[in-house]
């Protein structure tokens, strides 16, 4: 967060307020130079996080990153827009060594609900400051037939976005300087849609698309987080956008990673700085899955997987033993799959589960030698019990697409969030791809690369029914494809 005092400004409130104001900076001595989250948002839960920083950003220091500092912050939030109601939690300690991130866990708030929130922060409780006001809205809960609205994102390459060719960019190179100073275009479409929410599945950073080598220590990696979320209209759109992340490969370790292998970073650093840099769990919980679901409205569930931390060797022969999700993972979504009677079920991945993806790959659930047996044992599965309107929404590839598995089961690809990190995609047929026969339908797929996101609503009209809406849209917000579902009420 700057503070910027001018000759106008002092002339319109006065010299003396001013002298305050200015007091105010010195005495905080540090920053919010990566704005404020809320994260993993429920009807009654939400959690609040910050970094401190010792400059103001959006500019890097001369190491190209984004320092933190010690401090302390507390949060203040409410219902009134103006926090007039606001309650206050306790101060917490901003530390070196988990990277100066504050977060902190709501609790007894109400269902389908706008809070207001912001930080209080500074060197020390004495010398603290209000920061600029956020926002969020907790989740209507399962009883509620109110409408939902939220965008679905992967594949925030900052490398390729800032410095396209050099970086290896894959799509049209359309950044401008400005975009270049203030972040992804894709941000300001999205904030235009006012969604309820944002999905992350995955690839926030890359780790191994550095231009003078790939990120392996702990401050090598930590620097990714702080350079793609100094961004302005990041801040912007994550101040008043409730967020759900997922991780995978470059957030991970590196391209396609599993947890074999020296190569650096260890699989286990992995996982532990992104559960430190991502608001998914109360800062003291260590043990917490980060699969989960959420039930957003009587109409609506949705299931955020994991697909790093239990998966067998990429390289292992596909069959019964060979599992992505782990055995405990794959029960838990086939329970809470059967005790759910929302109306749409939508299982987030941060891979795909149809494709058709490249046939050189072993990463995921489409390819083959790849884990394909368990996604054809898990799409039997949900035929066999009657699991009805699921489908699949999933990060990773750098293309959109719709496209439905011979068993019926729907996918839809967000694409990659930047143009310059989009590509041509594989279409079902294609034989340098996973569906040489051509098995699978793919009602829509881009014509041309470029940048993008999911847009996807839900509104019950009872007594018609139910209406679910996913649009592709371009970095810009123009409308590509839409699809339109209903299911009638009983």
């Amino acid at each position: 967060m700057r503070i910027l005092l001018s000759v106008s400004f002092l002339m319109l409130v006065g010299v003396a307020h001013a002298e305050v104001c200015l007091a105010q900076v010195h005495l905080a001595q540090v920053h919010l130079a990566q704005g404020c989250f809320s994260g993993e948002v429920t009807a009654t839960t939400a959690l609040l996080q910050t970094r401190l920083t010792a400059i103001a950003g959006p500019e890097l220091d001369e190491s190209q990153d984004v320092p933190g500092a010690e401090g302390v912050v507390s949060f203040e939030y409410g219902t009134h827009p103006e926090l007039t109601d606001g309650l206050r939690t306790p101060a917490m300690a901003a530390m070196a060594d988990k990277d100066f991130i504050v977060r902190t866990k709501l609790t007894g708030l109400a269902p389908g609900t706008t809070y207001f929130f912001r930080p209080i922060f500074g060197a020390s409780e004495a010398n603290s400051i209000s920061g600029e006001i956020c926002q969020f809205q907790t989740l209507a809960g399962p009883h509620s037939d109110a409408a939902v609205r939220f965008c679905v994102g992967s594949c925030m390459n900052y490398n390729k976005f800032l410095y396209g060719r050099a970086a290896k960019s894959s799509g049209p190179l359309t950044a401008t300087e400005e975009d270049k100073r203030l972040g992804f275009p894709a941000f300001v479409a999205m904030a235009a849609l006012q969604p309820d929410f944002f999905v992350g599945t995955g690839d926030i950073v890359y780790y191994d698309n550095i231009l003078n080598g790939p990120a392996e220590t702990l401050p090598e990696l930590r620097k990714c987080w702080h350079q793609q979320f100094r961004f302005p209209r990041l801040i912007d759109f994550f101040a008043r956008t409730a967020t759900y992340w997922s991780k995978d490969d470059h957030d991970f370790r590196f391209d396609d990673a599993d947890r074999r292998g020296d190569r650096l970073p260890p699989p286990q650093t992995g996982i532990e700085l992104f559960r430190e840099q991502m608001p998914i769990h109360a800062p003291d919980d260590a043990d917490s899955p980060t699969y989960r679901t959420h039930r957003i409205n009587r109409d609506l569930q949705i299931w955020l997987s994991e697909g790093r931390d239990y998966r067998s060797p990429n390289t292992l022969e596909d069959g019964p033993e060979k599992t992505l999700w782990g055995a405990e993972q794959k029960q838990w979504l086939q329970r809470t799959l059967l005790e759910s009677d929302a109306t749409w079920k939508i299982l987030i991945s941060p891979t795909p589960m149809v494709g058709p993806d490249d046939a050189r790959k072993k990463d995921n659930h489409t390819n083959l030698g790849g884990f394909r047996h368990e996604a054809d044992e898990f799409f039997s599965w949900l035929n066999q019990n009657d699991v009805s309107n699921f489908m699949t929404f999933c990060g990773d590839r750098h293309w959109q697409y719709h496209s439905i598995h011979p068993s019926g089961i729907e996918e839809f690809a967000c694409g990659a969030l930047n143009d310059e990190n989009s590509r041509v995609g594989v279409k079902p047929g294609a034989k340098n791809g996973t569906d040489p026969e051509g098995l699978i339908e793919q009602p829509y797929t881009y014509p041309e690369p470029t940048g993008g996101f999911l847009h996807v609503s839900v509104e019950s009209r009872s007594p018609l029914g139910s209406h679910l809406t996913i649009e592709f849209r371009d970095a810009t917000g123009s409308v590509l494809h839409r699809v339109l579902k209903t299911q009638t009420a009983p």
